[in-house]
């Protein structure tokens, strides 16, 4: 840490503790920078700070502060007009409460700094608030001042350092209103699962081997430049451009070429065009019971699970409809072929009564 200079001194203040530090930048930036050049000869195009009203250069110790008015006045603000503020975080970073780190938007972090101990007396405090934000699993929440206005933190254990987050205060956040889709969106089952089986197949990654390829490309070209020799050649990749007209078929070769760069076979379990095949058993399971119908995104709730429990119902009483009405027309049937047979069976037995009674009758003899 000795080498590495310090941009701030100060002390934390932890009720009435005073712990005194010193603080420095816990991130460097690595990119690589370019200057202006007249592409003419080459030559460097610089910046020059000019007075408008003298119309000439002025130098570093002639330049101070001012505030633009609405209006375009130039109210010039000193440094020891600043500095006698009565700000109590001038030189202090306060702590002001203690809270679960989940409690912090990532989306307020900004600069990270590491918090040193400065001097041996400040050794003892120092650690006794390291153990303790060990021991508690909390974050602390400053506030501090630097750079000419006051801002707020957010103090973390890093190893065995303590390391400060630079925090946006909460009403520079935006809303995000206006940024959220405006349309109704149904999403389904199917395209959820293909999403699902996507993030296994990626799985995880150690963040230690993740590199910027393109600040190494940029700095192969410029050592190619300076020793004359051509250029590398960038290797033509296939660029993902264009509109996504078949969701499905999209996520389906995401999931293929996923497996290959990972050095998996992708024909050996491949699924059919809009097939998906199951998810391990361990994620099926908690996935299955937290979406039990198709998710519907910034728009009405989905009604497919109740259209298809209708449809059912209403399959049900067409069913029980049409064999009531089967088990009628056999009955009719049967009952209209029935009732010829018996008539013609009742006509032919009152023939033969007729018949018997005229045999029974004694026959008249004619007289002489």
């Amino acid at each position: 840490m000795l080498h590495v200079r310090s941009i701030w001194n100060g002390a934390i203040s932890f009720g009435l503790v005073s712990i005194p530090i010193k603080l420095v930048n816990a991130t460097e930036s690595h990119s690589i920078s370019f200057r202006q050049i007249h592409l003419d000869d080459g030559g460097r195009i610089r910046y020059r700070k000019v007075c408008e009203l003298e119309d000439r250069e002025v130098s570093t110790p002639e330049i101070g502060k001012a505030y633009e008015d609405a209006d375009g006045t130039l109210i010039p603000i000193m440094d020891e007009d600043l500095a006698s503020l009565p700000i109590p975080t001038a030189r202090t970073i306060e702590i002001v409460a203690f809270v679960p780190a989940e409690r912090i938007d990532p989306l307020q972090m900004e600069t990270a700094y590491y918090l040193s101990a400065n001097g041996v007396p400040a050794a003892k405090p120092y650690v006794l608030l390291r153990e303790a934000l060990k021991r508690s699993q909390k974050v602390a929440v400053a506030k501090f001042a630097l750079r000419g206005r006051e801002r707020l933190g957010m103090l973390r254990v890093v190893d065995d350092v303590i390391a400060m987050h630079g925090l946006l205060w909460p009403d520079e956040i935006r809303a995000t209103d206006e940024v959220a889709p405006d349309t109704s969106v149904t999403v389904r089952e199917q395209e959820l699962d293909l999403a699902d089986a996507l993030m296994d197949t990626l799985g995880e990654v150690d963040l230690e081997d993740l590199h910027d390829d393109y600040r190494e490309a940029v700095e192969e070209l410029i050592a190619a430049k300076a020793s004359g020799v051509e250029a590398p050649a960038v290797p033509a990749g296939e660029r993902p451009g264009g509109k996504v007209l078949d969701l499905m078929a999209a996520l389906e070769k995401s999931v293929r070429a996923a497996k290959e760069s990972r050095g998996e076979e992708a024909g050996e379990d491949a699924s059919e065009p809009g097939e998906v095949r199951p998810l391990p058993a361990r994620r099926t399971a908690a996935r299955k019971s937290a979406r039990t119908a198709p998710k519907e995104v910034g728009g009405k709730k989905s009604t497919s699970a109740a259209k298809k429990t209708a449809a059912k119902k209403s399959t049900s009483k067409k069913t029980t409809a049409k064999k009531s009405t089967t088990k009628t027309a056999t009955k009719e049937a049967a009952g209209t072929a029935t009732k010829p047979a018996t008539k013609q069976t009742a006509t032919k037995k009152t023939a033969a009564k007729k018949t018997a009674a005229k045999k029974a009758a004694p026959r008249k003899r004619a007289s002489a």
